[in-house]
């Protein structure tokens, strides 16, 4: 039984059919309407809104696959069952390609017409959340769900709603932590591609040899452990967007293959010979200069040209001291819900420290933060305890080699080179997202001595 009573509407010229039919549908708790040819089955749709039908292919004035072509022009989303004899089959086929759910065959059995109306209400509730899933994706991953009150961003916001509408090429560029992918998220929410997939690949992430069939799939027996045919990023996201991350750690050989994607929209499986067709939007983002990298030789120009259609830019969260406040309200509301508890806010000192930090790992840095405070708490309200130490002890991030410490903040020589030293490396984290390898190759260090360093300093 149906929780909500909803119309079901059975057209046949067969009153017996109709007959036997009603009291079917009324036990699983449908109000039934029935009509005795095409055009009262049409009138009986305007009026009633049904949702699902039941329509005989042999009718008199207006027969099924009429019937059906006028109520798919009023509701493309119709739910119709065709009832057709054995030798009607080959067109009850065609009118599903036209837009019909199913068939059944007469004389059919009444648990067939059950199971399939079932299956029917189903596949609709389903459409239903995916449409309603969609909605809330939009709104949370959208431009609107960028939060901000900086006339900058709002700019940014702005400019994401007209370059979302077009099919171009877009390269998102600004510091680690600062929204690239949020950016990439409403681009193409608010694009015609959103109903499509949102493919995201972290380039950083995955081992060299492993790129190329990351990218393009593969066919079996390509290479040792391909046992199986395998669809790639591009494959997946066919008819929507895919977000390539770190796109200035992609080697150059792959660079190459990238470039013809975008050039002539094909490609083929590793292993394979046939050509594949893509219909995708790439976006891009980097935390590196790629024209410094075109100019060493690192990064393909024609590559770079070919991704640098539309350029947007992420602001750092220091050049936004406004929107600290409001993402951290917003940071404390998710993660309360997360966690399940009932913080009430900031205390006045805790919200002083988040506004006076200048927060080198941007928005990224201020969600582990208020995370961190979150589990922390056992207050009404956070406070400076509860924080990060860097940021309660508002440790500026060292980017001017002349900031020099105030009389009063004198300490033993190891202990300030000390906390120099784990500031830089907590820095050179954040900017290469918590990637040790390529932290220590920034820093000029080896791994094992980065390891030594994070374990003396106690940096997780």
């Amino acid at each position: 039984m149906r929780d909500t009573a909803t119309t079901a509407l059975i057209v046949d010229d067969d009153e017996a059919i109709c007959h036997m039919l009603a009291p079917v549908f009324s036990r699983e708790g449908f109000n039934v309407v029935t009509a005795g040819d095409g055009k009262e089955g049409l009138e009986a749709f305007r009026r009633h809104h049904p949702t699902i039908v039941l329509l005989d292919i042999r009718m008199p004035r207006m027969n099924g696959l009429e019937a059906l072509k006028a109520i798919i022009e009023i509701d493309p989303k119709a739910t119709v069952i065709l009832m057709t004899a054995f030798a009607e089959v080959g067109t009850a086929v065609q009118a599903m390609r036209d837009g019909a759910f199913d068939y059944v065959i007469k004389p059919f059995d009444l648990d067939e017409i059950r199971l399939l109306v079932r299956r029917a209400l189903e596949i609709n509730t389903m459409r239903a959340d995916i449409v309603s899933l969609r909605r809330e994706l939009s709104e949370r991953y959208g431009s609107e769900g960028i939060l901000t009150d900086n006339a900058r961003m709002i700019e940014l916001r702005d400019t994401i709603n007209k370059v979302a509408r077009s099919q171009a090429t877009v390269l998102v560029h600004g510091e680690s932590g600062t929204g690239k992918e949020l950016v990439a998220a409403a681009i193409h929410y608010g694009s015609p591609r959103s109903e499509g997939p949102f493919v995201r690949v972290n380039c950083a992430a995955i081992p060299e040899g492993l790129l190329e069939s990351e990218f393009f799939g593969h066919e079996k027996g390509a290479f040792t452990g391909a046992v199986s045919r395998r669809r790639g990023r591009f494959e997946q996201a066919e008819h929507g967007t895919l977000f390539l991350d770190e796109i200035g750690e992609m080697p150059r050989e792959l660079q190459v293959k990238l470039l013809r994607v975008l050039q002539e929209r094909e490609f083929e499986r590793v292993g394979g010979e046939s050509t594949i067709r893509t219909d995708v939007r790439v976006v891009v983002a980097t935390n590196r200069d790629l024209e410094a990298m075109v100019r060493e030789g690192t990064f393909r120009q024609d590559l770079f040209f070919r991704l640098n259609v539309v350029s947007l830019k992420t602001i750092p969260l220091r050049e936004r001291p406004e929107d600290i406040q409001l993402l951290a309200n917003h940071f404390l509301e998710r993660f309360c819900a997360e966690n399940t508890v009932t913080i009430r806010g900031f205390d006045d000192a805790a919200m002083e420290c988040l506004l006076a930090y200048s927060w080198p790992g941007n928005v990224r840095e201020l969600a582990n933060a208020v995370e961190r405070a979150v589990i922390m708490c056992t207050t009404p309200v956070i406070l400076v305890e509860n924080l990060p130490e860097s940021v309660a002890q508002g440790r500026a991030p060292l980017t001017d080699p002349m900031t020099m410490p105030g009389a009063d903040d004198i300490r033993p020589l190891r202990e300030m080179v000390g906390r120099f030293e784990a500031h830089i490396i907590e820095m050179a984290l954040a900017q290469n997202d918590g990637n040790r390898a390529r932290t220590a190759l920034q820093l000029g260090i080896s791994r094992r001595a980065l390891q030594y360093k994070l374990q003396d300093y106690s940096i997780s």
